[in-house]
């Protein structure tokens, strides 16, 4: 019964636009009077201390790193490189877009503000070389969406902070599932680009490849300096997004030139408001949770899948399910924010890795970003691209279906997630 008055208060809420951290904040209070337990004061308490979070402080630092580097140039000297090799080939500007997102996905972490870029640098480019703007909008967002798989990732530092697991960890086993899914986008354009009638760029010679990788070996060392800081516990995660940030300010404003006082402004100006709708969300989220813990929705969910309580797989498989079918009306952040505290205890029971769970949780969470109706990635490669939501819905399903079948893989075969991650311990 309080799992129902949860769901039925939070999704009311949203169905009449109240904005999401406030549906969760009445959700928990609805709950609350429920049990007959209402009190202010642990509403207040709960809603500091979900905010009142050193490790949630990386998330303004990676979402301004995002920032510096796409108004810096980095993003677009990774794209003039990819291109450099990839470029010639058949349908030789979508791999660029692939390659490239894999590299902007090791900088900022931001599925929202990766797609941006690369939808502004290469769908008119697309458009003008014969491309289906509409696939071509497809795979800008399906790109997109590897961002919160490969670190830093804000998705699994949120879930870090929920679920009391090691951010290092989950940050380090996200590496390949990420590349997986840029490896099945390969795949996937290689098919569809076959039925393209496209102009071929001309090939870069090795004098011209050498000039750009030279340009863009400054965005290569950032991806190179987190991780390796990361591994060697040279820093926290939290301070690698400050270094993150401090690396490309210092890219942009000193050695490419592009970051003027005016646009750091603005980038400090955009990560403000964007940390703010983070924060404010994990902060109202931790009154949900608090009340969920409390009403022990866990255990209610718990039974309804005892059922599968002796089988990891199908449990996994069926949580899954669950998650994807929410990622069709939810955005990313509320995703992660409702559905830890629900599954993790159930997980925990069941024996499976917290950080194998969050893994697969965080992938699936970002493929809700370009299913529809909501789909917020959708939104923006929709307006940057210049054609109509429906058009882009259309062009997604090629690249949707082959990232849902990496999740496949990866709910079938755990190893694929433990065993890099165990290497890279």
């Amino acid at each position: 019964m309080t799992a129902f008055i949860f769901l039925a208060t939070l999704l009311v809420l949203i169905a009449i636009g109240m904005p999401i951290a406030f549906a969760l904040l009445l959700s928990g209070v609805a709950v609350m009077l429920q049990l007959g337990q209402f009190d202010s004061q642990i509403v207040v308490q709960n809603a500091i201390g979900g905010a009142d979070n050193f490790v949630l402080m990386a998330v303004p630092f990676f979402i301004l790193a995002g920032e510096f580097m796409n108004a810096g140039g980095l993003s677009r000297r990774i794209v003039e490189m990819a291109g450099a090799f990839v470029g010639h080939l058949r349908g030789g500007l979508g791999y660029v877009a692939i390659f490239a997102a894999i590299l902007l996905a090791s900088l900022s972490g931001s599925a929202v503000a990766d797609t941006a870029a690369l939808a502004a640098i290469l769908v008119p480019m697309m458009r003008q070389a014969g491309y289906d703007p509409v696939r071509s909008c497809g795979l800008m967002a399906a790109g997109g969406i590897i961002a919160p798989v490969i670190p830093p990732s804000i998705g699994f530092l949120i879930f870090g902070v929920v679920a009391n697991v090691s951010i290092t960890r989950l940050f380090l086993a996200g590496i390949v599932p990420g590349v997986l899914m840029g490896a099945s986008l390969v795949i996937a354009w290689w098919l569809v680009s076959r039925r393209m009638n496209m102009q071929l760029a001309p090939r870069k010679n090795y004098a011209e490849r050498a000039r750009l990788l030279g340009k863009g070996v400054w965005a290569l060392l950032m991806p190179v300096i987190i991780i390796g800081g990361l591994k060697f516990g040279i820093f926290t995660p939290t301070e690698a997004a400050v270094v993150a940030a401090a690396y490309a300010l210092f890219v942009g404003a000193v050695v490419y030139r592009e970051l003027t006082p005016r646009a750091v402004y603005q980038c400090l100006l955009v990560s403000a408001r964007t940390s703010a709708v983070v924060l404010i969300l994990a902060s109202f989220a931790m009154v949900a949770s608090y009340m969920i813990t409390i009403a022990d929705v866990p255990g209610q969910v718990g039974s309804a899948l005892s059922v599968l309580g002796d089988n990891p797989l199908a449990l996994t498989a069926a949580m899954m399910v669950v998650v994807f079918l929410a990622g069709m009306v939810l955005d990313f952040i509320p995703i992660v924010l409702i559905f830890t505290p629900v599954f993790l205890p159930i997980v925990q029971q069941a024996g499976i890795d917290p950080v194998y769970f969050g893994v697969i949780f965080i992938v699936n969470c970002s493929l809700g970003m370009i299913t529809p109706p909501v789909g917020v990635v959708l939104n923006v490669v929709s307006s940057i691209g210049k054609v109509s939501l429906a058009q882009a819905v259309r062009g997604i399903w090629p690249f949707l279906i082959a990232e849902l079948a990496v999740l496949v893989a990866l709910v079938l075969f755990p190893a694929l997630v433990m065993v890099p991650a165990q290497w890279w311990r």
